[in-house]
């Protein structure tokens, strides 16, 4: 994990890696589809699932592109 981010920031990446997980699941996607469909490698999105990465706004809206998804739904919890 990011040693440079305060608790709640980290606690946002979590909840960020937990929903993408959540809308990727509830479409029936592995890890893998999802990276091959997107063009991000299997173990950045692992990393962002797990809250370990801080990813880009540029990744984000790919992730939501792929996912067919409103970007904001990435954000709810």
């Amino acid at each position: 994990m990011e040693t440079s981010l305060t608790p709640e920031q980290q606690a946002d990446l979590q909840t960020f890696g937990r929903r993408l997980a959540e809308i990727r699941k509830a479409r029936g996607w592995s890890q893998e589809r999802l990276a091959l469909e997107s063009g991000l490698a299997r173990s950045y999105l692992g990393g962002i699932e797990r809250g370990q990465r801080n990813v880009a706004l540029l990744n984000i809206l790919k992730l939501a592109r792929t996912l067919e998804c409103d970007p904001g739904e990435l954000f709810r919890t």
